[in-house]
């Protein structure tokens, strides 16, 4: 079976009964299918350019319905999860998030920039935020414009986080001057996340559970 990240589902519109549609098609098919995109592990170039490429994909066939996102990465290059932030951004769909395990670093910002009331953690998951960080070698002329880039990093992040949590420019600096770990009710608490979930059916439209979340908007 096909499993690269680049394939786009061949089975989709197909009209092939059910149980042969999903047989051939791989668990990544069968969740973009229901609107569900999984990153896991580092943000890097890879992993922005899959899931910036699922966001439009799903974005392009259904435009109004929401599009689940599960995240649990320690973070990864800024400029990459910004890509995928911008992507989310720009959506005219609404794109819940669930920090499952951890979303640390860069990947805190992608479940706080979920639709506000659609932001959820489950109960061990933990998030925190730190500020950019990075090394560089060369002249002394090139290690200050890696500094003031680093700089300038920080002050957007900080005003991200405060875009999406309500707290203030200062205390998100403050707070994330060094690693600030928090669990799933301590981030509920700071704005990073809206709700703690412990299964399916506390979701808001969830009343009996066990279909995926994504059914809930069909």
């Amino acid at each position: 079976m096909d499993h690269h990240p680049y394939r786009i589902l061949k089975t989709m519109n197909q009209q092939a009964p059910p149980y042969q549609r999903y047989r051939e098609m791989s668990i990544e098919d069968m969740l973009l299918e229901n609107r569900i995109i999984f990153l896991a592990g580092p943000i890097n170039e890879r992993t922005a350019s899959i899931v910036i490429m699922r966001l439009l994909y799903l974005q392009s066939i259904k435009k109004e319905q929401m599009i689940h996102l599960y995240i649990n990465s320690p973070g990864g290059l800024v400029d990459q999860t910004l890509a995928i932030y911008d992507t989310m951004q720009f959506l005219g769909c609404d794109v819940a998030t669930y920090c499952i395990g951890q979303a640390a670093s860069m990947a805190a910002l992608l479940v706080a920039a979920g639709t506000k009331g659609k932001r959820f953690g489950l109960p061990n998951s933990r998030l925190m935020l730190h500020q950019p960080w990075g090394g560089t070698e060369g002249t002394a002329s090139d290690i200050k414009i890696q500094a003031d880039e680093i700089i300038a990093h920080k002050k957007r992040m900080n005003r991200l986080y405060a875009k999406h949590t309500g707290r203030a420019e200062d205390q998100v600096a403050q707070d994330s001057d060094r690693d600030y770990y928090m669990g799933s009710q301590e981030a509920k608490a700071y704005g990073l996340l809206d709700e703690v979930v412990e299964s399916l059916k506390d979701l808001p439209g969830q009343k009996g559970g066990g279909d995926m979340a994504a059914r809930e908007d069909r």
